[in-house]
Parts: structure tokens; sequence; C-alpha cells
């Protein structure tokens, strides 16, 4: 299959190599050009180059401005990309972000696709993420032997693209909010005299085997925030949008707004780069650790 992959970071690149390996025909973009080397494929100099004649693009970028860039910006693909394409975004991008872009590919006599995926970049490399995928059933159905190649399981969640980004939301919000409660209950059992590495393993042994726990359990416990699988400063643009699209419902979220507020004072602090799992270190600083 003909595709264009816009978006080459931590997740996108991985996402892209395993496209490439499984014998389609990608053309890739990404704003640093530097981030292409070693993936094979088609280098393009443009997200317009990089849609041209393709049958499906994926983005993979890391906020709605981004994506209103390579899209509608100088050299968009949305002007290049031929009638009847599938345009797939996997971002983690606003409930508003992806209903303009429906109606957009819409009146371009296009087709459009959220397929936001849940997974750090082990996953993307290992093709072991899970896609939430939004859409008429036929262009997912079009889709669907790529996202086998991308990920390990597919979970079509409506035909209406924006509600796979709302669920989207929730998840992160959901990561977040493991993370912010895991950080406090080290904080409080470190501070007891208790061993954090032996009380992860009692946690995720029993009640709290989920790998969410295990993972961010793990980094809590090392204090391995530096490189940053997700940078808290996208966990902090995933809260405001779910708070965002929690307004637009009259859904309260008073969880969320502490979780927005502790991912503002870690990027005050000078956190904004680390991964957003150093949430929990505020929680240590609250209790003199």
């Amino acid at each position: 299959m003909k595709i264009g992959f816009l978006g080459l970071g931590q997740m996108g690149r991985g996402m892209a190599a395993n496209l490439i390996r499984a014998g389609h025909e990608v053309t890739l973009y990404n704003r640093s050009a530097d981030k292409t080397a070693g993936l094979g494929g088609v280098v393009a100099s443009t997200p317009a180059e990089a849609a041209q004649g393709a049958e499906i693009v994926f983005t993979m970028v890391a906020h709605d401005a981004a994506l209103r860039d390579v899209a509608f910006g100088a050299d968009g693909f949305v002007g290049a990309l031929p009638r009847g394409a599938i345009h797939v975004s996997c971002s983690t991008i606003s409930v508003a972000c992806a209903e303009a872009f429906s109606a957009a590919h819409s009146e371009a006599g296009q087709r459009f696709v959220s397929a936001p995926v849940f997974g750090r970049p082990d996953a993307a490399a290992w093709a072991k993420l899970f896609i939430a995928a939004g859409g008429a059933a036929a262009d997912i159905a079009v889709c669907q032997p790529l996202f086998d190649v991308i990920g390990q399981r597919t979970f079509v969640l409506s035909d209406v693209p924006a509600r796979a980004n709302l669920v989207k939301l929730s998840g992160n919000f959901l990561i977040a909010a493991v993370i912010e409660s895991l950080g406090e209950a080290m904080a409080l059992v470190g501070k007891g005299g208790v061993d954090q590495a032996a009380y992860l393993e009692l946690l995720t042994s029993t009640l709290f085997a989920a790998p969410v726990y295990k993972t961010y359990g793990k980094l809590i416990v090392e204090k391995a925030f530096e490189p940053a699988g997700f940078a808290a400063t996208l966990g902090q643009k995933d809260i405001r949008l779910v708070l965002q699209a929690a307004e637009g419902l009259n859904v309260p979220l008073p969880l969320a707004s502490l979780l927005r507020d502790r991912f503002l004072a870690l990027i005050a602090q000078g956190g904004g780069d680390s991964d957003w799992s150093a949430i929990s270190r505020l929680a240590a600083q609250d209790a003199g650790q």
C-alpha cells in the first residue's frame, strides 16, 4: 500500500519502521529531517510531497497546532491528498480538532479515521500498541491491515472519529491519576520506612497487577524520569484537553483539575522535559523526602 507517514518522534518512528518492514511503500516526513535517517522508505521535503499519490496518510504529531500546521500550513498535505484517500490521525488531539478534521476532509472528498494509540515508545517499536479507532466502518476496514502491523489489538469505538479521541483523552487522564496516586502512596510508605521496591512487588503481585502499575511503579521507584518516554509537557496538554472536553459536556472532573495543577507545578520547577511520571516527585517533596 502507498502510505505517507508524517511525524517521526519517539512513537511515530517505531510505527513507520514497522510499516516499512511489512513491505509497504512509505514516504516519510518530519519537521526535523534528521529523524528520517536509518528508517528506509522515501523521504519527502514537505507534508504535501509525502501525501502525493498516497492511499493513506498517517499523522503522529505532538498536538493540535502541529497537526493543523502539517495539514493546512505551507505545503500542507490536505491539498495534495488524493480524493478518496484516508487520513489516519494517531495523535492525541482535542475532540474539537478531530471534529474539524472530519469536516475538512469530507469537504475535500477525502476520508478521516481517528486512531490514537495507547502504549509507550517501546510498544511502538515492538508493534504492541493498542489502537482506539473511530470512523466509518468501511474506512476502518481499509486501515485494519495496517493497524495489525503497528499494534496488537484494535478497538473500534464509533463511526464518529472524534469519539475515539475522547476515549484516548480519558485513558490518559486515568494513567495520570494512577501516577499521582502511586506517587502519594510511595511517599507515604517510604517515609514510614518501608522499602518502596518491596512495596511495589506486593502491589503488582496482588490486586494491582495491571501493566500501568508495573510500568509507572518501576519508574517511580527507580526515579527513572529521564529520558522521557512521554514528556510532562505533553501530559499537561492532555489533561488540559480532557478538561476542555469535559467542560463541553458539562462533566465535572475534579481529579483532572488537581492533575492539571500538579503538571503545572512540575513544569514550573523545570521538569517539563522529564517523563510525566515525574509528577510523583511532588508527592515526595510534599512529604519532605
